[in-house]
């Protein structure tokens, strides 16, 4: 990344875009504590976290999901958000198998809230795509998060269930949750988005509103010129 500056509000989902390799993964990683960062400094509600650990992100109130389905496949789908609800509180993902009632509570509020209560008890492994994300989102936010990060949440989707996502995560906003995504889907980044950060080549090319980035010569030219289907988006 080179001198990439933004603030993101509370209450905002921020949209980030840009052609594959542009470093926008890489962006979330640093933020979320998964990679060091050599200069510069990344704050959260006033307080640098640059030098923070993942789990000391994570109970300051920052969450994540990836780009692929990250989920514990051997256990249950209650386990998995089990483990977020856990991790959030303090613990970590082996004392998070030892479910007590506060957890408990939190996980299945948490898969309800996504609409897989009723998977609850299945092995998390065989799940669809859709599910593994809802899970990832559902294990996230049992970590009782003030702003989650999305990477590429839409990707791989059927239209019906991007439409489905698009409500989820407005719901999610509408808990007070500030929501960062990554998405090639431009359907639901351009609807869900307050402000839209594009990123070409590890820097910023442009950010502004929705509309503004469809009107920039720049953008059309080095991104939205581009096929903009989202199966198979390679790793920034």
């Amino acid at each position: 990344m080179d001198q990439v500056s933004i603030t993101v509000r509370p209450g905002q989902i921020f949209g980030i875009a840009g052609p594959n390799g542009a470093g926008k993964t890489t962006f979330f990683d640093l933020v979320t504590g998964l990679v060091r960062s050599d200069g510069g400094e990344i704050r959260f509600r006033g307080e640098a976290i640059t030098h923070a650990s993942v789990k000391q992100i994570c109970h300051l109130g920052i969450a994540r999901t990836f780009q692929h389905p990250a989920v514990f496949d051997t256990q249950t789908v209650l386990s998995n958000a089990v483990v977020g609800a856990q991790f959030g509180a303090g613990g970590n993902w082996v004392s998070a198998l030892r479910k007590d009632r506060k957890t408990l509570a939190t996980a299945w509020a948490e898969l309800d809230f996504v609409g897989l209560s009723a998977q609850a008890r299945l092995e998390a492994g065989p799940l669809p795509a859709f599910d593994k994300k809802r899970l990832m989102i559902a294990s996230a936010l049992a970590t009782d998060p003030a702003m989650l990060f999305l990477d590429e949440p839409f990707g791989g989707l059927t239209p019906n269930e991007i439409d489905e996502l698009i409500d989820l995560l407005g719901r999610i906003r509408d808990r007070g949750v500030t929501i960062v995504l990554i998405e090639h889907v431009m359907r639901a980044l351009m609807t869900l988005s307050d402000r839209v950060l594009i990123l070409n080549q590890g820097t910023v090319l442009f950010e502004g509103t929705p509309q503004e980035v469809v009107a920039h010569e720049d953008v059309v030219r080095v991104y939205l010129g581009e096929s903009m289907t989202t199966t198979g988006a390679d790793d920034d």
